[in-house]
């Protein structure tokens, strides 16, 4: 398969690839998007190998626990015998520890290729240059660099989780024209104020399926009743977290449903129940770093912080997020609940029919 050109390619010149390298970079890069969602705790990785200007084989890391990128593309090629004369091109550095499976990095060895150009270096302290040493070691040829920040824009989750010790973290809320993100209410008898319209739900749902974990705080759960599920789309649910510092929350809310695992975190010890874990932390002492120091010893690499108001704001004046997602309706109430304040400027403003969607990177 002879990959065209970026001018003739508008998926190959999303990022602007200049050179033969960033061209089956790229490759590799859409390959990797594929898994979104699937395979965390590993990154998103996706392989591509060339013979004389053709690709030959291609693979990315499609469930987690299951072939690695590399091997599905070296297995993808039916005539084994020119890998000695190929180049493969990977979107992240070659592991080179036995893990869910053995190291890509002997496998490429065993091969017989002789050139690997690979995208970024794996943080993971597992790997960390370790896989591109033993690759040296063998005398194949590595070049490392070609659309890095690229390739760490995809994996972002797997970076932020493995440098910053904490997931990431996106926050999401949904507010009128004029600043609000729900009527004022006393008790969940009054239904919350629907602001986004059915296709920005719809979108919201796809996000739920492509994260880890959803956060809410106590008078979200206690007044919404929210499901936090991926009902509008195909997929899998997220796992649920809550603040409920006094245990106050009823046990007959969606969030205790048993339909997927609720984390509580809590000032009340209290024995963890079916799909329901209870998690003391002080609330005396900062709270959502406690929060990310757990989530960062259970593997969780992304949370999508979805309300009420004061959590995300809390989130956002401690400095302790990644992307912010807004959506702005052309609804009017006058008088409600504020929406948070962020002091950015949006990367990029959509049109999603009657609502705006405002996107927010730091």
């Amino acid at each position: 398969m002879l990959v065209s050109s970026c001018k003739e390619n508008k998926l190959l010149s999303y990022f602007g690839c200049v050179n033969e390298q960033e061209k089956y970079m790229q490759r590799c890069l859409q390959l990797a998007a594929n898994s979104l969602g699937n395979v965390t705790p590993n990154p998103m990785v996706g392989c591509v190998i060339v013979h004389n200007g053709y690709i030959i084989g291609e693979g990315f890391h499609a469930n987690y626990g299951e072939a690695h990128a590399e091997v599905n593309a070296i297995n993808s090629v039916k005539d084994k015998a020119i890998l000695k004369d190929a180049t493969l091109y990977v979107s992240l550095e070659p592991c080179s520890h036995f893990g869910k499976t053995p190291p890509c990095s002997d496998l490429i060895i065993e091969s017989g290729i002789k050139r690997v150009v690979i995208a970024c270096s794996d943080t993971n302290p597992l790997v960390a240059g370790k896989g591109i040493e033993k690759l040296k070691r063998a005398r194949v040829e590595v070049i490392s660099g070609v659309l890095e920040k690229e390739a760490r824009e995809l994996n972002k989750r797997f970076f932020t989780f493995h440098e910053q010790k904490r997931p990431y973290i996106i926050l999401k809320w949904a507010q009128t024209a004029d600043g609000f993100i729900d009527r004022k209410r006393n008790d969940n008898t009054q239904p919350a104020l629907q602001i986004s319209n059915e296709h920005s739900k719809r979108l919201l749902h796809k996000w739920r399926n492509e994260e880890q974990a959803i956060m809410v705080g106590t008078n979200t759960a206690r007044l919404d009743n929210p499901r936090l599920d991926v009902r509008l789309v195909s997929g899998k649910n997220p796992l649920r977290i809550v603040l409920d510092k006094n245990l106050e929350l009823a046990e007959s809310l969606h969030l205790f449903d048993g339909s997927q695992l609720t984390l509580v975190f809590t000032s009340k010890k209290r024995a963890v129940q079916t799909d329901v874990e209870f998690i003391a932390i002080d609330f005396e002492k900062n709270v959502l770093q406690q929060v990310m120091s757990v989530l960062h010893d259970k593997q969780i690499q992304s949370v999508i912080v979805e309300g009420g108001s004061k959590l995300v704001q809390n989130f956002i004046d401690e400095n302790l997020w990644d992307e912010a997602r807004v959506f702005i309706s052309e609804t009017f109430i006058v008088d409600g609940v504020a929406a948070p304040k962020l002091n950015a400027e949006p990367m990029s403003i959509d049109t999603i029919e009657s609502d705006k969607l405002y996107l927010f990177k730091k």
